[in-house]
């Protein structure tokens, strides 16, 4: 659930980034939002992972 919480709160705090630079065309903005997504993307894999990893613990 850690990954899960971390996601959730990654989202939130890009949520000015993404209305920075959609609505008002910052560019600053979008470079952090492209960080942004990669870190999104690496917490996704890893909370896949751990997801995994749990329902193999309980098959066994």
């Amino acid at each position: 659930m850690n990954s899960f919480e971390k996601l959730k709160e990654l989202i939130a705090a890009t949520e000015a980034d993404a209305t920075a630079f959609y609505a008002k065309g910052n560019k600053a903005a979008g470079t952090r939002l492209r960080k942004a997504y990669m870190e999104i993307k690496n917490l996704a894999s890893a909370g896949r992972n751990e997801v995994t990893e749990l329902k193999n613990k309980e098959s066994k």
